[in-house]
């Protein structure tokens, strides 16, 4: 299943396992004890994840399953998009339809993230992800077959990814049962969220070398393969724990998911929290859907295009793994509001319509501002309660994808009346003001301004970085 951005866009599962000895558990977990062998796998102690850094990762055995199917199924599903979409235009000769299936992987988060979000804490996360899985197989095996229309083909790739994000939110949740959740946790989200940047760089690369060997419809096949090893490595290779709400039943569906959505939103703190992850997304994307106008403008060819495309991952991908393996959780703690503030000040260099390598430069800095979201995933998993965590991240997970998709639909409209370098250059500057007066919000919030929510020590909320 593809990541959130996980995405973006992007999650309840099961306890750790780890050769290391662990802890002693906490009180509320002492009562459902794990099934199978007691010492066989056991959770790192979460000191060892800060003198370690993501070794102490891939030292738990059930993130090293999570982990190799989310590479698997994740590089299947960018070559699949790609496939598919040269399977339409193929099979239509019609650009907006061949750009309206990579769309598609966009809109329905929203609906598939709210209206089934309720799932990820409803039913065992283990079932949920290997079941998502399937469907996803299911979906992709019949868009193999000759005699599926178009009109299929696009309904088949709406039902996947509305699917995308209830698998995201579940295994996002699932996470903090396996890791934990302190410094484990973020840094497991950390490697998945690179895995998920990578793969925009390899999987296109290799979606190409696919395509030249293979007939769209045989590229499309290797997906299939893909979701099920996936569904083999996550029912194999992680356990089954019970439902995170504790049983199967609690009304309709679709009620309970809007329910928990309300609930979630109508939190003060998670509703920041949340808007932070989601209003820099928002903005950022608009170098990249104006890459191509851009480079036009400035008589770029493809190469610098490509080169375009790739620099805010490459600076994404540099930053958060500086961030994770140098930074202390505290110091990534700090960084969050600070970084989050400027890092849209970058595109503003497009203003001056600079040549290539400086908008290099400015796309290599604008991806490496993202590298907040390490230090704020710490924060909202210890703000979302543990029978909403999976609720709350499908809904993050949905909410993400979306306001990129956003993003990119309003660069492109505003692209229609005003230069794309003025649009980029606008985008940093509004989503800086955006971003600013939302950082407001998340410090008048923070546990420390709220007696209810018990105080926490100085520089763990990130406030004296600011």
């Amino acid at each position: 299943m593809p990541s959130d951005t996980d995405t973006p866009a992007g999650s309840a599962r099961d306890q750790p396992a780890s050769e290391v000895p662990s802890p002693a558990p906490l009180p509320e977990r002492a009562a459902h004890p794990d099934p199978g062998p007691a010492d066989a796998l056991r959770e790192p102690p979460q000191a060892a994840a800060s003198a370690q850094g993501y070794l102490a990762v891939f030292a738990v055995r059930e993130f090293r399953a999570v982990f190799a199917a989310h590479l698997l199924s994740l590089l299947g599903v960018v070559v699949s998009e790609l496939a598919l979409t040269f399977l339409v235009y193929d099979l239509t000769g019609s650009p907006l339809l061949s750009a309206l299936t990579f769309a598609l992987g966009f809109l329905p988060y929203l609906v598939g993230g709210t209206l089934f979000a309720g799932v990820a804490d409803r039913y065992p996360a283990r079932r949920v992800l290997v079941t998502c899985d399937l469907i996803c197989a299911a979906c992709v095996a019949v868009m193999v077959l000759p005699g599926t229309p178009v009109a299929g083909l696009l309904a088949l790739r709406c039902l996947v990814a509305a699917v995308s994000p209830v698998f995201t939110g579940t295994r996002m949740a699932a996470l903090t049962d396996i890791l934990g959740e302190g410094d484990l946790y973020v840094l497991g989200r950390s490697l998945l969220r690179i895995v998920s940047q990578s793969a925009l760089l390899i999987g296109f690369g290799v979606g190409g070398v696919l395509l030249a060997a293979l007939t769209p419809r045989g590229a499309i096949t290797i997906t299939v393969v893909t979701f099920l090893c996936s569904a083999l490595l996550l029912r194999f290779g992680t356990r089954d724990r019970p439902a995170r709400t504790g049983g199967e039943g609690g009304g309709a569906l679709m009620k309970d998911s809007l329910s928990g959505a309300r609930t979630v939103l109508a939190d003060r703190r998670i509703r920041a929290l949340m808007l932070l992850f989601w209003v820099p997304a928002l903005f950022v994307v608009a170098p990249e859907a104006l890459a191509a106008p851009y480079a036009d403008a400035i008589g770029a060819g493809p190469a610098a295009l490509g080169l375009m495309m790739c620099a805010m991952a490459v600076g994404h991908i540099g930053a958060e793994l500086y961030a994770g393996s140098v930074l202390s959780p505290r110091g990534r703690s700090r960084i969050v509001l600070p970084v989050a503030a400027f890092g849209l000040v970058p595109l503003v260099l497009y203003a001056l319509l600079p040549g290539m390598p400086l908008t290099v430069v400015a796309l290599v800095l604008a991806g490496a501002g993202g590298a907040y979201v390490i230090g704020l995933d710490q924060w909202f998993v210890d703000a979302v309660p543990q029978e909403l965590r999976g609720r709350a991240m499908t809904l993050l997970t949905a909410g993400l994808m979306t306001v990129q998709g956003i993003g990119m639909a309003l660069a492109g409209l505003a692209a229609e009346f005003f230069p794309v370098h003025q649009v980029v250059a606008g985008s940093g500057v509004v989503g800086t003001v955006c971003t600013f007066l939302l950082i407001v919000e998340v410090r008048r919030t923070s546990p420390e301004r709220v007696p209810n929510k018990g105080p926490i020590p100085k520089g763990e909320t990130g406030l004296t970085g600011m």
